[in-house]
């Protein structure tokens, strides 16, 4: 028998996007002190502690290295909405002066809760790939 990978193995399938990330939930988000707010003006790592690599595959969407155990792997009917804005967790003080700086928020159906994002950040320039994003994630979420 040829052992060739099949087509429909999950494996096997490049993703439709990848990029990397730094990224927090939102209950972490809020146990931040003031100290570590204003550490966030030199660096956002302080604030957003896991990192890894955001992958979109067509069933799924992967935040890779999330916590210890592992990836955190998200399928459409995982995530109520995705969105870029300021919110009082993380607002335009922190997160620069221009909306390029507005962290994608995906609200999932999950433990994990709210989770916050800054896709491909660049820290001189205070932007980030999140608006990009959410227009891919959401696309995604409308065809599932």
């Amino acid at each position: 028998m040829d052992m060739q990978e099949s087509p429909h193995d999950p494996t096997s399938v490049r993703p439709v996007a990848r990029a990397a990330y730094i990224g927090a939930t939102a209950a972490e988000l809020g146990r931040r002190t003031g100290a570590d707010k204003a550490a966030a003006g030199v660096s956002q790592k302080v604030l957003f502690q896991r990192r890894g690599s955001v992958a979109l595959y067509e069933d799924r969407l992967v935040l890779g290295g999330w916590n210890d155990s592992g990836d955190l792997v998200l399928g459409a009917a995982d995530i109520a909405s995705a969105r870029t804005r300021f919110t009082e967790l993380y607002g335009r003080f922190i997160g620069g002066l221009l909306n390029a700086g507005k962290p994608l928020i995906l609200e999932t159906r999950t433990d994990a809760g709210e989770i916050y994002l800054l896709i491909d950040r660049k820290e001189f320039m205070e932007t980030t790939d999140d608006r990009a994003w959410e227009r891919r994630i959401n696309a995604w979420l409308g065809n599932a």
